[in-house]
């Protein structure tokens, strides 16, 4: 049964942040020598892993047309249908989030200076698979890399015993546009997608959400190439008055407690009434689940209902917590979204559930967990291209500029940065003794 607190009953708001030191299990020492081996020996050690992780004894690593074409024969129409909708909302909101450079003439004349936005060319995503199949996630983390202008999109994802990929993944993948998929899962995936194989092409970035051993491999391979983040388990914090229905509120916390046993659910709420009519509401919808013994343990281990004075308490407690996904279930929710400082994406008002974002309405699912919506942000567009400078300076702008930069320079000790610059000064027969 989920707890119900009084706020001053907390020793301290929940600490979620993942101690990287900690190897007590072996898991990182375990996926070190994964990684090892695939830059190693390549499609031969992937292939060992598939059998020995996966069950399966795969000849060719990559998905053919073939394979594609039968599976959409197989998915439904109605469901390529609804993946389309889908995939047209992220597409309009993800749209608004493509960047132009931008080109700055200096009134003075002779400088121009300038940004650009370039894409990746390669990004790489890991779609988790098997009988956890999510062509939400395809969609979330392939459509904002295609609209950034990445030359190739590719995807990951662990086979089926038969060898094959869930229908509804490549459905999703066709309609999102991605180039090139392999069936790959768990730290051989992000190890071939970092490094490259015979069969893999490597990529610039690596996004999506995985296992702990994925979520390490990321970790490992950081620098190599760059990741989106190491994500956490799935979390949801709900910030309630006292005029919501029990019933709604119970079923959004369980949508992310059937997650993972390790996944967060919380309600804060001023109403102690609420909070005991949405405990009861969640020992009766448990049972109508398919996950329940998942989400139960969720809730018995993690969840919790906070009692508060009044909402301003509420939203400075969720503040705190930076939540993964935060629903604002109050009059006049708008009212209160300025007052959210630390939050992966917020969901206002009754009637917009949290199921909502992860599926449909267009903003994405990938977000900030942990703790860290305090300074990280949402997968976007932004995470899949890179920014380059450019300066130029004719020949008198650049002789206004020497002696200011060569002082500059001097400043510092940096003797030969400031004859670099003097040395232009010499060019145009302009130059004057250092001040």
């Amino acid at each position: 049964m989920i707890k119900i607190l009084n706020y001053n009953e907390l020793d301290k708001i929940f600490n979620r942040a993942v101690n990287y030191d900690d190897d007590s299990t072996g898991l990182r020492e375990a996926v070190a020598n994964i990684i090892k081996d695939v830059r190693v020996r390549g499609d031969a050690a992937v292939r060992d892993y598939e059998l020995k992780f996966d069950k399966v004894d795969l000849n060719n690593l990559e998905v053919t047309r073939g394979e594609i074409d039968e599976a959409l024969s197989l998915v439904e129409p109605e469901f390529i249908d609804l993946l389309k909708r889908a995939a047209n909302n992220i597409k309009d909101f993800h749209a608004k989030q493509v960047r132009n450079g931008f080109i700055v003439n200096k009134d003075d004349g002779g400088v121009i200076l300038g940004q650009r936005v370039i894409a990746l060319e390669k990004a790489g995503i890991y779609v988790p698979g098997g009988t956890a199949a999510y062509p939400s996630t395809v969609l979330m983390n392939a459509i904002p890399a295609k609209l950034a202008g990445c030359d190739q999109v590719i995807m990951t994802t662990p086979p089926l015993k038969s060898g094959k990929i869930n229908p509804n993944i490549l459905a999703a993948a066709s309609i999102a546009g991605v180039d090139k998929i392999y069936k790959i899962g768990g730290a051989q995936a992000i190890a071939a997608l970092a490094f490259g194989t015979e069969s893999v092409v490597k990529v610039d970035k690596i996004v999506g959400p995985g296992n702990m051993y994925v979520a390490e491999a990321k970790r490992q391979v950081f620098g190599h190439v760059a990741i989106d983040m190491i994500a956490g388990p799935s979390e949801i914090l709900i910030v309630a008055d006292d005029n919501n229905k029990a019933n709604w509120l119970a079923a959004d916390l369980l949508s992310q407690a059937e997650h993972d046993v390790n996944a967060s659910a919380v309600l804060i709420t001023s109403s102690a009434k609420l909070a005991h009519e949405v405990q009861a509401e969640i020992e009766t919808q448990l049972n109508k689940l398919e996950r329940c013994e998942i989400a139960k343990t969720s809730i018995e281990n993690n969840g919790k209902i906070i009692l508060v004075n009044n909402l301003d308490e509420a939203v400075n407690i969720a503040n705190e917590i930076a939540p993964e996904h935060l629903e604002l279930c109050v009059d006049e929710p708008f009212n209160w979204l300025g007052k959210v400082k630390n939050a992966g994406s917020v969901f206002l008002g009754r009637y917009c559930p949290e199921a909502l974002g992860d599926y449909y309405a267009g903003p994405n699912h990938t977000l900030p967990t942990s703790g860290t919506a305090r300074f990280s942000s949402p997968l976007s567009v932004d995470d899949f291209v890179k920014k380059s400078q450019f300066i130029y300076y004719t020949q008198e702008a650049m002789s206004k500029a020497a002696q200011d930069v060569a002082n500059f320079a001097n400043k510092e000790g940096l003797t030969g940065h400031a004859a670099s610059a003097l040395s232009r000064l010499i060019a145009v027969g302009a130059r004057r003794e250092i001040e």
